[in-house]
């Protein structure tokens, strides 16, 4: 994975990005840019998960993202297997 120039003097990955690697682009700059000037990793977070909910909010029913972030919580602990997955 790499930025290549294109004609439109803009530089653009070499391959589509799946929806993980953008997340985790994005949130790995703003980590390190909290890192850089010092603010609480914690206050970044809350702040991203804020923006999140309103951007499901624009297109989805509250019931529904309640739904979602329900079941993020619900399996949150690394140490459980999910619901869904075989033994």
């Amino acid at each position: 994975m790499r930025f290549q120039a294109q004609s439109d003097g803009l530089e653009h990955w070499d391959h589509e990005m799946s929806a993980t690697e953008i997340a985790q682009r994005h949130f790995s700059a703003g980590m390190t840019e909290a890192k850089r000037t010092g603010t609480d990793h914690d206050a970044v977070c809350r702040a991203m998960l804020g923006l999140i909910v309103a951007k499901y909010l624009e297109s989805r029913p509250v019931a529904d993202v309640q739904s979602e972030l329900r079941f993020v919580a619900d399996n949150c602990d690394p140490d459980t297997d999910f619901m869904f997955m075989r033994p």
